[in-house]
């Protein structure tokens, strides 16, 4: 029987049948026969709450570097000095200037493309528009990525949100020429890309798959649809949502069950045979999404690096990233934040909700 422990362990118990001739048919087996052996390894995390110590100290960083009282009269809780905030006119996230922001890194095309400074394509991810801002997208990261790091490590799981992250710049460099874009919710996307992709080729291992796969879409829809409101790099949650979502084939692969049962049969115990680690579908999924990274990280590239602006070729694609609607315009900002709403939306911008998704290992029972 398959399940988690009360720490969150993934274990296997296996009811098996021990092959002894004095055993009565239709017997039932003594409790001692039973086994319980962890199945895979519980991680403990630490590179997450890291990411999430660095994205703040960056953020004190600016915000030191930004020194408002010295370039304006008006600054918000002047009482802090140099960390205090721009004008809510100028930046109602309680945050620091686009000037700053562009100085410290910001995803800037024009600076990407002619003046060779392709590493702000990774830099972005870790600044923050403002204190709304970098509190959304941290408790979002401890939300997601803690879970995802016990169950995996912090290998894959960091390779997944940093490269997520810098596909995300990369689409959005694509889509947005003018302006500045900030923000971790397109490293933030791809876990939950991940994560939809890990239930997908783990399918057979999980019980409540379909309420599981249910409440995640829900909750990309829901964090998706908030990027269609002005002010949000939504290219950024889409392309940091396609690459985690490929990425989770590659990096979040589990073995099949008849695998896990042989390894962890006790002696004497008869288990179901297994002749690979892995199904074929997992197999034909990894190589297809290993596949699919490659040629679109490379057609990105060639075309950010060849001035290409992808809306010219998409008369339709704006819209991707602003609906206009009655309410508000969606005229270019000076600032496109990178948001995943946590229950405490920014006031002006965005709202929304991260959820958390868990889901049990399916119990099974062997019987030889």
């Amino acid at each position: 029987m398959m399940g988690r422990g009360e720490a969150g362990i993934d274990r296997v118990e296996i009811k098996v049948h021990p092959r002894q001739a004095n055993t009565p048919a239709g017997s039932s087996p003594n409790p001692s026969q039973f086994q319980s052996q962890s199945v895979f390894k519980n991680w403990v995390p630490w590179l997450v709450p890291l990411f999430v110590v660095a994205n703040v100290a960056v953020f004190i960083a600016v915000m030191y570097v930004n020194d408002c009282p010295s370039n304006s009269s008006s600054c918000v809780a002047r009482s802090l000095g140099r960390f205090s905030f721009q004008p809510l006119k100028e930046n109602p996230l309680l945050g620091p200037s686009s000037s700053t922001l562009e100085k410290m890194g910001a995803l800037d095309v024009n600076r990407v493309v002619h003046k060779h400074q392709s590493w702000r394509l990774i830099s972005c991810i870790w600044l923050h528009a403002g204190v709304f801002h970098v509190l959304a997208n941290m408790l979002s990261l401890l939300f997601i990525g803690i879970r995802l790091e016990q169950e995996f490590g912090f290998l894959r799981v960091g390779l997944v949100y940093v490269i997520s992250g810098y596909g995300g710049s990369l689409l959005s460099a694509l889509f947005i020429q003018t302006g500045i874009s900030v923000g971790a919710s397109g490293a933030l996307f791809g876990l939950l890309g991940g994560m939809l992709s890990e239930l997908i080729t783990n399918w057979t291992i999980y019980a409540n798959k379909f309420a599981a796969l249910l409440t995640l879409l829900c909750i990309i829809a829901v964090n998706l649809a908030v990027g269609l409101l002005p002010h949000v790099d939504n290219f950024a949650h889409i392309g940091g949502f396609l690459s985690g979502f490929f990425l989770g084939f590659v990096f979040l692969i589990r073995p099949q069950f008849k695998w896990i049962n042989q390894k962890t049969c006790p002696p004497g115990y008869i288990a179901p045979p297994a002749q690979s680690k892995h199904q074929t579908y997992q197999y034909v999924l990894w190589v297809i999404s290993l596949i699919v990274l490659i040629i679109g990280f490379t057609l990105g590239l060639v075309a950010l690096f060849r001035g290409v602006n992808v809306n010219n070729n998409c008369s339709w694609c704006h819209y991707l990233s602003c609906v206009p609607t009655s309410l508000w315009s969606c005229k270019l900002q000076q600032v496109y934040c990178q948001l995943v709403a946590f229950n405490m939306p920014p006031p002006v911008t965005t709202g929304g909700v991260v959820g958390a998704v868990s889901w049990d290992v399916v119990q099974v029972e062997v019987d030889s």
